[in-house]
């Protein structure tokens, strides 16, 4: 079961660890081809998680920031890692379903918890919401392919990247807010609740990044109205929000629909036109059941579906007053920010 090329590393891990050279059972938890390789290993009674890394990527980033969280009491305990054979061990999250009221204060708190730490190594790609942030060739190529492989209609991309162009315009010039990262908790099989404690697991694609992605992307999964919304927000800050801070969270959930419809389109579609005559499920109730984890996205047409029912959200979304309203909120912050800035005096 564990790959013939690792089975060495494997065993020093045990044995550095334990001081053992084999376990007392194994089940593989893979997800599917290409995933990185995961295991629930028994060792002396206890349960641990065996994780072998086969994608590329920076193990020794990925492998500090898993660390850190660790010691901030958010991610299992680190038993072994090993950068060089690409190899961790970990405690293992029996998990029992976390519901979605309880997650909206839960969630925020440890994401609060995560935000406080020291800052996170950077990351050579941006993996999350904010790539549509970046300027640069990648997001130029991004944004053409979508643009060209005509996967929506001719009036409904230009209609999304004249919003996006909005949102990125205002977004952009915002003093950054960055902080410690986990950057794929759209995942819900990233956040596990034992009965008792929320954690954190699976930290590859952590890095520094704007606080807001990690918050939007797990408000687009669980919350679902204004209340929920200010419950969320102020388990986050402490406080209530501010007409700013509920802004700024509001448009990068936009970037977010933006940057999830267009990625998984593709991905789902290969680069091709969509079949829109199936319908798709309405988003909340796709959300409460990708939550519960009863729908996946392992294949092209869960792919799909879900790309469209991020554009369908963006789509009433674009239309609602809250849209332009979140637009002039932190324009006028920006407006204040810049002037700020002209009055403050040169270093000499």
């Amino acid at each position: 079961m564990i790959p013939q090329e690792k089975s060495a590393a494997v065993t020093l891990g045990l044995n550095e660890t334990f001081g053992v050279t084999e376990f007392e059972d194994i089940r593989d938890l893979t997800e599917r081809p290409g995933s990185n390789r995961a295991f629930r290993i028994i060792v002396r009674g206890s349960a641990y998680l065996l994780r072998i890394n086969t994608r590329p990527g920076d193990m020794t980033r990925h492998f500090t920031c898993m660390q850190a969280a660790a010691d901030a009491g958010l991610a299992p305990r680190v038993r072994y890692v090993s950068t060089e054979d690409r190899i961790s061990i970990t405690d293992f999250v029996e998990a029992v379903p976390l519901p979605a009221t309880d997650a909206l204060v839960r969630i925020p708190a440890a994401l609060r918890t995560l935000h406080a730490l020291p800052p996170f190594p950077g990351a050579p790609f941006n993996t999350t919401c904010t790539f549509l942030l970046n300027k640069g060739p990648a997001l130029d190529g991004f944004l053409q392919k979508f643009r060209a492989s005509s996967i929506l209609p001719e009036n409904e991309t230009e209609e999304l990247l004249a919003r996006y162009q909005q949102v990125a315009a205002v977004y952009s010039r915002l003093d950054s807010d960055l902080a410690p990262g986990h950057n794929d908790l759209f995942k819900p099989d990233n956040m596990l609740f034992d009965g008792n404690r929320l954690w954190l697991v699976d930290w590859e694609a952590a890095f520094q990044n704007d606080r807001y992605a990690d918050l939007a992307v797990v408000a687009n999964m669980i919350v679902t109205n204004e209340l929920e919304e200010r419950i969320y927000l102020q388990q986050y800050f402490g406080e209530p929000p501010d007409e700013y801070q509920r802004a700024r969270f509001y448009l990068i959930k936009q970037l977010a629909h933006m940057f999830y419809a267009m990625a998984f389109l593709t991905l789902g579609s290969s680069g091709k036109p969509i079949d829109r005559s199936e319908q798709v499920p309405a988003y909340s109730d796709f959300q409460r059941r990708f939550w519960a984890h009863e729908v996946s996205l392992a294949d092209n047409q869960a792919k799909t579906v879900y790309g469209r029912i991020h554009w369908e959200q963006l789509s009433q979304n674009m239309r609602q007053a809250r849209f332009d309203e979140a637009l002039r909120i932190v324009s006028d912050r920006n407006t204040i920010q810049e002037g700020t800035r002209i009055l403050l005096p040169s270093a000499p």
